[in-house]
């Protein structure tokens, strides 16, 4: 077994070279010598290898003694549903949620959907699945396997959940463009909107894990492409897309304009200020001036946490927040399980845009657009993240009115900030800068790269 499939927050590798039935087997049987479920959700995503390595895992489970509630092709959140909702004591799903289609991995949980990262359990399991050295030569389920396989179908659980996020029907006869990037999110909003009067225009919408359009992640900007045009051919209010395991949500304006992760958290963060007074909401430290000051203006608090789904999760349960979210479009919540969810901020946007007269071009203009100026995150690769890091810090940190190490570091200025931050899983440095005007953003952006880069 290749330890490097051993990632930050999940498993992931190239199927078969580096995750195979075998691994998936030992891995599961792994999982279930730490965590000691008294039974096991699994699913999968669409990919063409899942249905297999689930299988393996099926084995591995059952031959252990313990239940399995097989609950089939999910989303990554329906998981988090379906572990802590009914209680079960852990699970995991076979997933590589954005990767392309010749990857595969796994993403655990054991009771409450709490998460299993490097940090709290998932390189002890790496340990326990590299230690055995058994092979198994048949992943047929027998009889005493079958005994132990409950199969549930959380479809309508799981709507009815969503459906808790939003007044359904305050909601305008809109017409948007959605695009699930061949994944299961179709399959779920065509039962979220039965009965509804939002037209939809289906973009990449039957499962399919060949991915025939490439890697399944909204975030590449070619990706956007497609959308944007139809959104602005069809005259649609607004645009939406998820990445192929649908846990996370991406906008698009009524001008095909993309919008960041991080003005939609402001967003979402406004109108659960507005729904629960004084709450706290919790960002990421890679852009914060906006999400700050709409808790400010909304007479709540914020947080600032490390980027990553198990550190911000941990926080939110610590400190009751109500509401979190990250660049990357990763969107967490108090009512459901302190987990993210890529549906739930879909709703959210259709209620939130029902109430209001402008465009959702206008509202972001108005409310960010014209306001904060920022680069995008920037990936570049380095051989020494620390060290540029290090410089980075040396040349800003002494004229600054703020230095901050929660991830990587971030400064400060009157005008301008910047956080540089290393990737948990490759040799690449993360450079995010906003500024109050889009020339000061450009100039300092420019000057960073200068830096990262020489």
């Amino acid at each position: 077994m290749n330890p490097g499939i051993f990632k930050a927050y999940d498993i992931r590798g190239i199927y078969p070279s580096e995750i195979n039935e075998q691994d998936a087997y030992k891995i599961a049987k792994a999982y279930c010598k730490f965590v000691k479920p008294s039974e096991v959700v699994i699913g999968s995503d669409v990919r063409l290898s899942s249905p297999s390595l689930k299988k393996a895992a099926i084995k591995a489970v059952t031959d252990q003694g313990i239940k399995v509630i097989d609950v089939g092709e999910i989303s990554t959140d329906m998981l988090y549903f379906a572990v802590a909702n009914y209680g079960y004591a852990g699970g995991f799903s076979l997933t590589a949620s954005h990767n392309p289609k010749e990857y595969n991995g796994a993403k655990f949980v054991r009771e409450e959907s709490r998460p299993i990262s490097s940090d709290t359990g998932l390189f002890e399991i790496r340990d326990i699945a590299m230690q055995d050295t058994s092979e198994i030569s048949n992943f047929e389920l027998t009889e005493e396997n079958l005994k132990l396989i409950e199969k549930k179908n959380i479809m309508d659980d799981y709507i009815n959940k969503i459906k808790t996020f939003a007044d359904f029907s305050k909601f305008k006869k809109f017409k948007i463009v959605a695009n699930p990037n061949f994944g299961v999110a179709g399959r779920a909003i065509d039962r979220l909107l039965e009965n509804s009067d939002i037209e939809v225009v289906k973009l990449n919408w039957e499962s399919d894990g060949n991915f025939p359009k490439g890697r399944p992640d909204p975030l590449i900007p070619e990706n956007r492409e497609e959308i944007s045009k139809l959104v602005v051919e069809n005259g649609a209010d607004f645009g939406v897309a998820w990445d192929a395991d649908a846990d996370r949500c991406f906008f698009f304006t009524e001008k095909g304009e993309f919008i960041e992760g991080y003005f939609i958290t402001a967003l979402l963060g406004k109108i659960f200020l507005e729904r629960t007074p004084g709450a706290t909401i919790l960002h990421d430290p890679r852009l914060v001036w906006a999400i700050q000051d709409i808790a400010k203006e909304n007479g709540g608090s914020d947080i600032m946490t490390k980027s990553g789904h198990a550190f911000i999760k941990e926080r939110m349960r610590k400190e009751n927040v109500v509401f979190g979210g990250e660049m990357s479009a990763h969107y967490y919540f108090k009512d459901y399980f302190f987990c993210d969810n890529g549906l739930i901020p879909f709703v959210m946007m259709l209620e939130f845009l029902s109430t209001e007269k402008k465009t959702l071009s206008e509202i972001m203009t108005e409310m960010f657009w014209n306001k904060y100026f920022v680069s995008g995150e920037i990936n570049s690769e380095v051989s020494d993240v620390k060290t540029k890091i290090s410089e980075a810090k040396s040349k800003y940190s002494p004229q600054a009115k703020n230095v901050d190490e929660t991830d990587g570091v971030s400064i400060e200025f009157e005008d301008w900030r910047f956080n540089l931050r290393g990737s948990n899983t490759e040799p690449v440095i993360r450079l995010n800068v906003e500024a109050k005007t889009k020339e000061r953003m450009e100039e300092k952006r420019d000057e960073l790269l200068e830096i990262i880069r020489k």
